[in-house]
């Protein structure tokens, strides 16, 4: 297919004088290339306008009709068909698809690839000034005008941590509002990012750090003088790779930090949670930190794998599947390897791949409240000597919220 020989580099972000930067940026440093760009914020009046333009301006212009009312849906539909005439015409040597502020880039990197072409890297573009503001929003999008569909009930919060943590390279504006705590921040936040600085609004940007690793680059565009936005942008990218590292059973989780008054609270332990003390507690746990995200397990609900995902002050709480080691034996071959390798990484001879293991990051952690809380959570000596029977017939307020 002729799409396969057309890179596409995904760009997106809240931040979306940031986001520009990078895009023009890409524009300005590889002769030919065009960006795509649907605007959902005609979405009300019916329409979803498409631009495509390079670095000359505009090329052309189009509406595409909502689909089940739906802009996301619109944008589904006419992304791929956008990026097939290109690949067909042979002219371009890079696609860059600039998402609209809302749109999360997994579900577009899943489409793109699903249409048969390559998607040679995904980009969120951040202001580290803003990482913390947009963190701590619990506003709904529909309040900022930021909805993607009438049925988005989507935080400003959430969406941003998706956009930021599921890219493997993150632009980073030279913000003179940023300062050291911000960047810490966002290092903590997402740490196995390729940070790649860019200027706002300035297409010089930042120099290259020389003693970087630069990135492989399978598209062979990127030659020595390129610089590391546009190597970054073509150094490959796994969609199944990328969605594994975001599945809260393998999810690679920030690790222990403590700099510039940012800290990272990595809580782990092998004894399963009092349901109700631990419903009880979520306000004050959800409240801790700017950022907490993992996995978990209640007493009563042995076989659930929970995933624990909380920003702008809100939690929200969902069954991810089983634990492993609830399941048989003929039943793992079903397992993508990842997982397998993930749990057997981490397996207790008793409980298996099933343990408490969430991450907290904040600015100002109180650490050890926080371990003091959580620990209060879990069972207690005699309610873990009880025995699984007995943990079943625990009361339980997570039925109602996990609509059990």
């Amino acid at each position: 297919m002729a799409g396969q020989k057309l890179p596409v580099v995904i760009v997106g972000g809240l931040h979306a004088d940031a986001r520009r930067a990078a895009v023009d940026r890409l524009l300005a440093e590889v002769p030919g290339s065009v960006v795509l760009h649907h605007d959902l914020a005609t979405a009300a009046a019916g329409t979803v306008v498409r631009t495509v333009r390079d670095a000359g301006g505009v090329r052309s212009a189009g509406e595409a009709p909502l689909v089940n009312d739906c802009a996301c849906c619109a944008l589904r539909e006419d992304l791929v068909p956008e990026l097939e005439r290109l690949a067909d015409a042979g002219t371009v040597p890079l696609a860059v698809v600039e998402l609209w502020d809302s749109v999360e880039p997994k579900a577009m990197a899943e489409v793109v690839t699903a249409g048969g072409l390559t998607v040679t890297g995904v980009i969120t573009a951040v202001d580290p000034a803003l990482v913390l503001p947009y963190l701590a929003n619990g506003d709904d999008l529909a309040e900022g005008g930021l909805a993607a569909a009438a049925t988005d009930q989507r935080t400003v919060a959430d969406t941003f941590a998706r956009q930021l943590e599921y890219a493997p390279v993150l632009a980073v504006a030279d913000s003179p509002e940023a300062d050291d705590e911000d960047r810490e921040l966002l290092a903590q936040l997402h740490p196995t990012a390729r940070q790649v600085p860019i200027g706002h609004g300035d297409l010089a940007g930042a120099p290259a750090d020389p003693s970087a690793p630069a990135p492989s680059d399978p598209s062979g565009l990127a030659g020595d003088t390129s610089s590391d936005l546009v190597r970054a942008a073509l150094a490959g990218f796994d969609v199944e790779a990328a969605a594994a590292a975001q599945h809260p059973a393998c999810a690679l989780l920030p690790a222990e930090a403590d700099a510039h008054g940012i800290s990272t609270l990595v809580w782990r332990r092998r004894r399963p949670f009092h349901p109700e003390r631990l419903y009880q507690a979520l306000e004050d746990l959800t409240c801790a930190a700017a950022r907490s995200r993992g996995r978990f397990w209640l007493a009563d609900k042995p076989d659930t794998l929970l995933h624990w995902d909380a920003a702008g002050g809100a939690l929200c709480v969902e069954g991810a599947g089983p634990w492993l080691a609830s399941l048989p034996d003929a039943a793992w071959e079903m397992v993508p390897p990842v997982r397998r390798a993930a749990a057997a990484l981490d397996w207790h001879p008793e409980h298996g791949d099933r343990c408490q293991h969430l991450v907290f990051t904040s600015p100002g952690l109180d650490r050890d409240g926080l371990v003091r809380l959580l620990e209060s959570c879990l069972l207690t000596d005699a309610e873990y000597a009880a025995g699984r029977d007995a943990w079943k017939r625990l009361p339980s307020g997570f039925d109602t919220l996990l609509e059990v």
